[in-house]
């Protein structure tokens, strides 16, 4: 006979939405009026808060009824791109559905700016614990949970990796030979457009990237901005993923590449002061994996080398400050107020001392030996 059922996890456990920052406000009555058409079924007034820890596109939590919805759309500020490309995310998170089941069911679509100002999907939420920076109090976090989940998280990129894109409808139109130099040439460029302080770091390690480009692993479905913090976990068993979220970089290219951006935002406890300071994740709690743990347990997965494993390190590091820098020239410039913003380029500078000492060292640990 079964026991009695185990009790529900704390809601503060669960990622929670706060109301909505000034400026970034969404026209209720207007999306009220388009949820109706797009998606019948539900009913019920409509309410809207917003999920603040993001740093690029806008993330609310609509609660239609009695349903829980999340909302994408661009920044404000922003110029319409590849990467705030709304109708894009939405088609990869439904090829996705069908042959990966750890992403949220998209339900609708809007191309028309006059609705909310922007365009915009809205997909299904999938309750769970987000790990940010700042974990909610009593949350078991012991080195015996961060072990298991260090391992399910890479684990799980393996698997990401290991996605039949094309049945997924995804490769039409990629172009992934020449993936690695097209990258880093591409956000070298970006960082050229955004630069707004002298960081001579940072000119270097595009020079070196440049100069290194190893050959390339064969193509795969890559996330590009896998992470903690964009992980859903079960409440009751932190290494059950329920769901990856912000797929709005994603593409066929270099699964190695992918592997660079997840090294980039896995800091280590012994990294140097400044780098720890930015709070990527929770990374550093006892119990994780470093990075050279995390890549040998990639490699062993996947069956890839990583020989070249310092190039996506630099790479990884470079790529996140190339991305601090355009939200920050942003900030500079008046077109987002989130004083969040106001620090980055504190990041950039350390994002850019990390990347040099490990081109000094050739290692991705221990930067400070």
């Amino acid at each position: 006979m079964p026991g009695p059922p185990e009790p529900a996890p704390p809601a503060t456990f669960l990622d929670q939405p706060r109301a909505v920052r000034a400026g970034e406000e969404l026209d209720v009555a207007g999306l009220a009026v388009y949820l109706a058409t797009a998606l019948p079924e539900l009913t019920g007034p409509l309410t809207v808060a917003q999920f603040p820890q993001g740093y690029s596109n806008l993330t609310y939590l609509l609660r239609l009824g009695d349903h829980d919805l999340v909302l994408r759309r661009p920044p404000f500020g922003v110029a319409a791109g590849s990467a705030h490309d709304m109708a894009r995310e939405y088609r990869i998170l439904a090829g996705l559905c069908p042959v990966y089941p750890r992403v949220p069911r998209p339900l609708a679509y809007c191309a028309d700016a006059a609705v909310i100002g922007a365009p915009f999907y809205v997909m299904e939420r999938v309750p769970g614990v987000i790990l940010r920076a700042r974990p909610p109090a009593g949350l078991d976090l012991g080195p015996a949970v961060m072990g298991r989940l260090a391992a399910a998280c890479v684990d799980n990129l393996v698997a990401i990796h290991a996605v039949d894109y094309a049945a997924a409808g995804l490769g039409e139109g990629s172009h992934p030979a020449g993936y690695a130099a097209r990258q880093v040439e591409g956000w070298a460029r970006r960082y050229q457009k955004a630069r707004t302080d002298d960081i001579p770091p940072i000119e270097r390690a595009a020079g070196w990237l440049a100069a290194h480009i190893p050959p390339e692993a064969s193509a795969t479905l890559i996330h590009n901005d896998y992470k903690y913090d964009n992980l859903v976990l079960a409440p009751d068993d932190l290494a059950q993923i329920r769901a990856v979220l912000d797929w709005e970089m994603a593409t066929i290219g270099d699964p190695l590449m992918d592997l660079g951006t997840t090294l980039g935002y896995w800091v280590d406890p012994a990294d140097p002061p400044e780098l720890q300071a930015m709070r990527f994740g929770l990374t550093t709690l006892p119990g994780n994996l470093d990075r050279p743990a995390l890549v040998q347990r990639y490699a062993q997965g996947s069956g890839r080398d990583v020989a070249h494993v310092v190039f996506y390190y630099v790479y990884g590091l470079f790529k996140i400050a190339v991305i601090a820098q355009q939200i920050y020239a942003r900030y500079v410039q008046g077109l987002t107020h989130d004083e969040r913003f106001a620090a980055l380029l504190g990041a950039i500078r350390a994002l850019g001392a990390a990347a040099e000492q490990a081109i000094a060292k050739n290692r991705i640990d221990h930067l400070l030996d």
